[in-house]
């Protein structure tokens, strides 16, 4: 048996770098809804905010669909 070291790192990497991506945009999300909280709370427009939110929600729920179609298509 032969052990092909640099595609489990390239596999690793690339593992590492998505997730890190996602955790990034979710926190992102995070922060826009908390910007439009206190927007709404001082009685400024939240629309720049909440969109924003919503966009970064959005892909990460199309880096998760992404994902599962990879694992569908590949069984």
């Amino acid at each position: 048996m032969n052990i092909d070291w640099a595609a489990i790192g390239a596999v690793f990497g690339v593992s590492l770098v998505v997730t890190v991506g996602l955790v990034a945009l979710f926190t992102l999300g995070i922060k826009g809804l908390s910007a439009r909280e206190r927007a709404t709370a001082q009685g400024n427009s939240a629309a720049l905010a909440a969109t924003a939110a919503y966009l970064c929600f959005a892909g990460c729920a199309a880096a998760v669909a992404y994902g599962i179609h990879l694992i569908v298509a590949k069984a």
